[in-house]
This record gives C-alpha cells, sequence and structure tokens, in this order.
C-alpha cells in the first residue's frame, strides 16, 4: 500500500491540479513552476519539490505538458474519478452546487438531490428530479455513493448528517457551522469561505513594526 501524503502535499496538489484544468480550459498545452507558483501562493522552489518527488514531469525552458500532469497528479491523488456526490438540500446553495460545472471539470458527478420541502421534491435541478430526504440511506447505498454534501439550514445538518451515514456515506462536506457527530469511519470537512478568508487575510497582511 502506497504511503499517505501528508496533508500539506496533499492540499498543494490538489491546488496544482486545479490551476491546471483551468489552463487547459483556456487551451494551453504547457505552463511553468513560476506560472503555477503565481496562482498557487507557494514558492515555485516548492512546486517543483512537490512535483519532482513523483519523477520528472518538466522540461527546462518548457515547461510542464499539462495534460501528462493532470494525469500524475490524478494518479497520485487517486483522483481518476468519476465520483458521484449526494447532495442534502435543494436550496439557493444545494441547487449551486447541483448545477455548477466546477464539480464535472473535476471528475465529479452530482448523482442525486434530496429535500423535506414538498414544494421541492419532484422538481428539476440540473436534470436531476429532487428526492425526498427519507430516500437519502436507501440510494446512497444502492449506488455506493462515497461523498455527500450537507447544504441544509443549521437545524436540519445533523438529521441530514444521520441519513447519509445510515447510507454508508464516508466523506461528508458540511456548508453549515453545525459541529456534527459521526462515527469514526466518517470524514467531515466543514466548508466556511469566511474562514479561508481569515487564514489568507493572516497571511497577506504585511507584519506590524515592533514598537520601540
Amino acid at each position: 500500500m502506497a504511503e499517505k501524503l501528508s496533508l500539506g502535499v496533499a492540499a498543494r496538489l490538489s491546488t496544482y491540479l486545479r490551476i491546471l484544468r483551468q489552463a487547459r480550459k483556456q487551451g494551453r498545452d504547457s505552463i511553468s513552476s513560476q506560472e503555477i507558483s503565481d496562482h498557487a501562493n507557494v514558492n515555485p522552489t516548492q512546486v517543483r519539490r512537490d512535483l519532482s518527488a513523483f519523477g520528472r514531469f518538466g522540461k527546462r525552458g518548457v515547461g510542464y505538458s499539462i495534460d501528462s500532469l493532470i494525469g500524475e497528479i490524478q494518479e497520485i491523488l487517486h483522483s481518476e474519478g468519476p465520483y458521484r456526490i449526494a447532495v442534502v438540500g435543494a436550496g439557493k446553495l444545494g441547487g449551486a452546487i447541483a448545477t455548477s460545472s466546477i464539480f464535472q471539470d473535476h471528475g465529479f458527478g452530482i448523482a442525486a438531490v434530496f429535500d423535506n420541502d414538498p414544494h421541492k421534491i419532484g422538481s428539476d435541478l440540473g436534470g436531476l428530479e429532487v428526492l425526498p430526504t427519507e430516500r437519502v440511506p436507501d440510494f446512497c447505498r444502492k449506488e455506493g455513493i462515497v461523498i455527500g454534501v450537507i447544504a441544509v439550514p443549521p437545524e436540519g445538518a445533523q438529521q441530514a448528517a444521520d441519513a447519509l451515514v445510515a447510507g454508508e456515506v464516508r466523506i461528508i462536506f458540511n456548508y453549515t457551522e453545525t459541529l456534527l457527530t459521526v462515527p469514526d469511519w466518517v470524514t467531515v470537512h466543514t466548508v466556511n469561505p469566511a474562514e479561508e478568508m481569515l487564514y489568507a487575510l493572516y497571511f497577506s497582511m504585511p507584519d506590524e513594526p515592533e514598537s520601540e
């Protein structure tokens, strides 16, 4: 079994992959470590070190083949896909997630959207029929869903998590600030844009001069 990547390396490789895919969408064939560095806010030496740890991918003066490097990083991250996602919540946020092309661009497909609102159940969202929330466990088990997204009001987050866990979903992306209780075999990632902004602000602001 291959050794697990460190959290930092996995995060940076994921960022590089996003940049490479966007560059390919813009018609690019190659990219330099400096360009990756500029968009990833990572030192170019670190970019080269991260990539050279897994093989020789680039050519001096030419850069990296975007298609080749995408394939290599996907293999390293085991993200060749496709991976299917279940979204719990068909409101504005859930609808935006279900209809976004970003997930498809990265090898993810929305398998189903669920809601407990009778006015939303049965409606079309991104080409999918919104299903009642009580069907989450059975659907996820039958379809082998590994990733679930919670996009409901905070007071409904734990119930949504319980339904996904009952469906044997192993990874949950929580778009609320609710502290979820799940079994040890389930990983919860809380998505909070304000937290990301605070992190970026802290590392982007210049240090204050020490007072004399």
